[in-house]
């Protein structure tokens, strides 16, 4: 039985030592989920992105800018999942509110808030301040011989031609001549999610040749605040012919100068790909049609302080008297896993549920949260569901938790012959432990077998970890009573008694926070003791104080994690606490429970006690 402790203390421990490196050297500051909406100075040069292949020094000609004061129209955009507007200057989409969600729990708390406009398009009916810039635009590249003028750059005023607010089966087209015989015009069309399709056309109406390239910029003024987590990837996301990129803002402004672009990395796409910013629940993202090669570039600027993403497409010639035109689509929205996946199957964007930050074990990390979303489907809750989830987890590892508890039992069966080798042996220490192994093999009993069900958790634990802080499903998610939020750790605090005294509590997320002891901290304490003591407390001193204060030491540790994943754990720990009980009770080596927990309760002796009286003797 001795050894059967030194494993499950050693298996403890490495659990712990791997929680401990995670909380305090991987865990996020507590920082909002929202786009920031810090004000930034106004810049000179930063109102507008760097057109295609302009260089580092030259940003779209501000002189084409609408003049200061006067005011540029906008057009409207309401949907099932978005509020906002279109700026004609540039026809950009740079005001987009996500009214499925709020930017807290609070009662009245405003929707979130995605794009944002720059100072150059900002207006009173967008109702915000000049806050960091972040929008998609969209315009053309002049081919060889054509004067850059005749072509719309981001800072074009463009005009309503028909539509007057954008809504699903509501498309709105701008237009802008340019004098020349070129007519340009410019589709929006929008779903009941976030998917808007923009159609850009070249009408020739001249008595020559016209040569142009459509092009579509998301751009992003100022570095955003993100929670600098090392297992979450926030900066430039995309897919380029089955390939991941992944770049995070740090590496972004680092890029090498190229030629004509700056700062900047180039793909060459030849038929499937999408390229844009995430954030944690958050994303805009370029994307062409399916099988349309492109180049998907991202680009930063030293001097405006711009990150951006663009899909640029070939270049063609419209001869006089005809047109052509370019399709493509925009996500500008929340990465709801459904949603998302629904796009691979129609308009066919490949790979875009990987937007998702899956993590090292997506391969683990994607059938448990496809697991969880059913499970919730079915029960309508997702604290419920997680709970239901720990049950198929343990349900679908119980063989291996068998074996190991069987182990267990045979262990504790042997424990009369351990006893008389180690009478036999006496200080010979060598020639008990070859004895030791020789009766092991002898009773084909595996002495590393209780580790198992512990050292199995790891991978699963850090992959529900993943699920529960990437995905936006559990954001804002309740469970029932004070649990309102399964992704963020439990508000509860026993330095309020659990909300009967009005005292604020530290925030959560703060290691102070979980220092306070929130009730599913201490519910995680005790189901772990109660754990513990399904075998005897090692009989060396040194063991028995780490056994002794190790449910204690993660109560606190884990206690400031996600509530959701909190409470995945205590399941766990409550189902292996019958699991280990029923198949060891079935194998004849009941655990004395109850003996465990008392023998563990110091009992203060007093003065003329004997040896035998109380529990102290015994």
């Amino acid at each position: 039985m001795e050894d059967n402790n030194r494993n499950l203390i050693l298996a403890t421990v490495l659990s712990f030592l791997v929680i401990l490196v995670w909380y305090t050297v991987f865990a996020p500051e507590p920082v909002s989920d929202q786009p920031s909406g810090v004000p930034l100075a106004e810049q000179s040069i930063g109102d507008q992105p760097l057109t295609p292949a302009t260089g580092t020094t030259a940003p779209a000609d501000l002189a084409e800018a609408p003049p200061a004061g006067e005011p540029v129209g906008r057009v409207a955009i309401q949907s099932p999942a978005l509020s906002g507007s279109i700026s004609l200057a540039g026809g950009r989409i740079d005001d987009l509110l996500l009214t499925r969600y709020q930017e807290t729990l609070d009662e009245g708390s405003p929707d979130v808030r995605l794009l944002s406009p720059s100072s150059a398009t900002a207006d009173d009916s967008v109702n915000i301040n000049v806050t960091r810039p972040y929008y998609a635009v969209y315009g053309w590249t002049p081919g060889p011989g054509v004067d850059a003028a005749l072509v719309p750059n981001p800072a074009t005023v463009w005009t309503l031609e028909s539509g007057d607010t954008l809504a699903p089966g509501q498309p709105v087209t701008l237009a802008w001549d340019n004098g020349a015989g070129q007519i340009f015009r410019r589709t929006f069309a929008l779903d009941e999610n976030y998917l808007f399709t923009i159609g850009q056309s070249l009408q020739n109406d001249g008595d020559a040749a016209f040569s142009a390239a459509p092009y579509g910029i998301i751009a992003r003024h100022g570095r955003p605040d993100t929670q600098n987590f090392f297992v979450l990837h926030e900066g430039v996301v995309g897919m380029h012919d089955g390939t991941l990129i992944e770049m995070k803002y740090d590496r972004i402004a680092e890029l090498d100068p190229i030629e004509r672009e700056g700062r900047a990395q180039v793909f060459e796409v030849s038929g499937n790909g999408w390229i844009g910013f995430t954030d944690k629940y958050w994303m805009t993202s370029l994307a062409p049609a399916p099988g349309q090669a492109f180049t998907a570039v991202v680009k930063y600027a030293d001097g405006a302080d711009i990150y951006q993403t663009e899909a640029r497409f070939p270049m063609q010639t419209v001869q006089p008297g005809t047109q052509l035109s370019a399709d493509s689509y925009l996500f500008a929205g929340a990465k709801v896993w459904e949603v998302i996946r629904s796009y691979e199957e129609a308009p066919g964007i490949q790979r875009f549920v990987d937007s998702i930050d899956w993590g090292w074990f997506f391969f683990l990390t994607k059938p448990i949260f496809q697991l969880l979303h059913w499970l919730h489907g079915i029960i309508g809750n997702m604290g419920w569901a997680i709970i239901a989830l720990t049950f198929v987890l343990k349900t679908l590892v119980f063989p291996l938790a068998r074996k190991s508890y069987i182990s267990m039992a045979k262990m504790k069966e042997l424990q009369p012959q351990m006893e008389e080798l180690k009478a036999r042996t006496g200080d010979d220490r060598m020639k008990f432990q070859k004895e030791v192994m020789e009766l092991y093999k002898r009773e084909k009993v595996n002495p590393a077998a209780g580790c198992l069900p512990i050292l199995l958790q790891i991978p699963i634990f850090f992959s529900l970890y993943k699920v529960i802080f990437v995905t936006i499903e559990l954001r804002h998610a309740p469970w029932f009573g004070w649990i309102q939020d399964l992704s963020a750790p439990d508000p509860s605090s026993l330095l309020n008694l659990y909300g009967l005294l009005p005292f604020g509590v530290p925030a959560q997320g703060t290691l102070l926070h979980s220092l306070t002891l929130p009730a599913l901290a201490i519910a995680l304490g005790l189901s772990m003791w109660f754990q513990q003591k399904l075998n005897p407390a090692p009989t060396d001193p040194a063991q028995k104080m780490i056994f002794a204060w190790m449910p204690w030491i993660f109560m606190f540790m884990l206690g400031g994690f996600a509530s959701g994943l909190v409470l995945y754990w205590i399941t766990n720990n409550v189902i292996t606490i019958l699991q280990q009980y029923t198949i060891m009770t079935m194998h004849g080596a009941r655990p004395d429970l109850l003996g465990n927990v008392k023998s563990s309760i110091p009992v203060r002796k007093r003065p003329g006690d004997k040896p035998g009286k109380g529990g102290a003797g015994k």
